[in-house]
């Protein structure tokens, strides 16, 4: 298929700088790029407001726990542990 778009100066000008720096090939690699990671990014956001949402129901059936210094110490060593066992991490903690 093919699009037609229009572009700012700035938008055009920022394509052609990527495509001239050789990152890219030409400028409908740079778009197809940019899609991808927009898709990426809703995928990512998605799972952030299901993460939210699971918590709140968590919080709603009284599964929550007190945020107190002893807790953080626990959640740290925790994650520690985790961290050195080796195992994979869960995504949900991942930046």
């Amino acid at each position: 298929m093919t699009m037609h778009i229009n572009l700012s100066p700035e938008m055009e000008s920022f394509i052609k700088s990527k495509v001239a720096s050789g990152s890219y090939g030409n400028a409908t690699e740079v778009i197809r790029d940019a899609i991808r990671r927009m898709q990426a990014e809703e995928i990512r956001l998605a799972a952030w407001h299901a993460a939210i949402q699971k918590g709140d129901d968590q919080l709603n059936r009284g599964e929550g726990m007190d945020y107190t210094p002893e807790a953080l110490d626990n959640i740290t060593q925790s994650a520690v542990n985790a961290m050195h066992s080796g195992r994979p991490m869960d995504p949900d903690v991942l930046p």
